[in-house]
């Protein structure tokens, strides 16, 4: 894990999400938390990632997802050089 984010209040937040246990709640929850554009902004950069991992190019990504070239770029280093985080979500959605 980075450890400029391993912080209390962090952690507080991811062990609220994981408590989470239904679709329902997680809109209740991160409709609270997040304005409207903040969870588009990541809801948008998940597809983008799923997209990617998918082989897809970045012209697709653009066209279905309204993303820029630089949020695409930033997702594919994530991809590319981060932690795995969207590999083992992408993993178990498949699963």
């Amino acid at each position: 894990m980075n450890s400029k984010i391993k912080e209390l209040p962090v952690e507080f937040l991811f062990q609220a999400i994981l408590k989470l246990e239904t679709l329902e709640e997680c809109y209740d929850f991160f409709e609270d938390l997040c304005t409207i554009q903040e969870l588009k902004a990541l809801s948008q950069r998940i597809q983008v990632a799923k997209m990617l991992s998918d082989h897809k190019v970045y012209s697709e990504i653009v066209e279905a997802t309204g993303a820029s070239t630089a949020t695409i770029s930033r997702v594919n280093r994530s991809l590319s050089y981060g932690c795995d985080g969207y590999k083992k979500v992408f993993e178990r959605l498949d699963q």
